[in-house]
């Protein structure tokens, strides 16, 4: 059976930037510009790039991997390639916004330091939106409007600025939010558990025992799941279980993939046993939380 693709829409920068794009690697820009170029990307969609934004103004909601958020003035948004997300903005909204390639972090950011120091990069809804005092906000403010005077007056040096500002916003960023942890044990653990979210991300529809992922990480079965209860206070089986839920209603938001379709893209052998499935952890059947997406989203001014 060939595989089904996935119809929710990915945009990289290239796409978003037009034929004439300047740079391969990042966008930066005022947003109330960005979204009068972009009117599309307020219905559901996905990037290939690290996206951030930082609203100055309007308000109304942000959703993220399902997880919606109630906009407002000072706040800022860390979205990494895969997740899905859409707007509902409400009065003249106004801020910053910046997409930058994978490529691009991976200069100058190690993973090893995103796992210890910047939970924000992780992936994680929740931990991705940031709440900035006064004196925060006008320094992430003033990087990324530096930011985007280099990108729209750039030269050979272009590259090497964005990284340096990049690398002060996120500083910044993790000192504003308690960001840094702490040496030792504690910062290996969390290593461990972003290296077997990663793989979890890559593997969900394939690998779905916490052995699989422990086996590919050189630890036991037993280690992998004492780092989770640690520091998530649950057994990496949910970890597991959760993205697959996840991956389940990002599809599921497409009605042009039937739920069978979307059963076997997830590694379910059986459409009844992921109904099941999905009915256990959600509450709903796949058709009535697709249906109550929908319907939600069509009313959504």
């Amino acid at each position: 059976m060939p595989k089904v693709n996935n119809t929710i829409p990915v945009y990289d920068i290239c796409s978003l930037n037009g034929s004439n794009h300047l740079h391969d690697d990042i966008i930066a820009d005022n947003l109330a510009h960005y979204l009068a170029q972009h009117s599309n990307l307020y219905f559901p969609h996905r990037h290939s790039f690290y996206h951030i934004m930082l609203f100055t103004a309007g308000g109304g909601s942000h959703t993220i991997d399902f997880e919606q958020f109630e906009v407002k003035p000072g706040q800022l948004y860390f979205m990494i390639p895969g997740q899905v997300h859409t707007w509902s903005f409400k009065g003249n909204e106004d801020g910053y916004i910046i997409n930058c390639s994978e490529a691009l972090i991976n200069a100058f950011l190690p993973e090893e330091e995103v796992a210890a120091k910047m939970p924000f990069l992780r992936g994680i809804a929740s931990d991705s939106v940031i709440n900035l005092a006064a004196k925060p906000l006008k320094r992430v403010g003033a990087l990324m409007q530096a930011i985007i005077n280099e990108v729209q007056n750039h030269d050979r040096f272009t590259r090497a600025m964005v990284c340096a500002h990049l690398m002060e916003l996120f500083v910044t960023v993790a000192r504003e939010s308690n960001a840094a942890l702490p040496a030792g044990a504690l910062q290996q653990n969390y290593l461990v558990l972003y290296n077997f979210r990663k793989l979890v991300g890559e593997y969900y529809a394939s690998k779905h025992l916490p052995k699989d992922y422990a086996s590919l990480l050189y630890i036991t079965p037993n280690h992998l799941n004492a780092v989770c209860n640690e520091l998530l206070g649950k057994p990496a089986g949910e970890v597991i279980r959760d993205r697959v839920l996840l991956e389940a209603k990002r599809l599921l938001v497409n009605a042009g993939l039937g739920v069978a379709e979307i059963a076997w893209q997830l590694g379910f052998s059986d459409n009844s046993y992921f109904t099941k499935f999905f009915k256990k952890y959600e509450g709903v059947t796949p058709e009535e939380f697709r249906k109550s997406y929908l319907t939600k989203e069509t009313n959504t001014p």
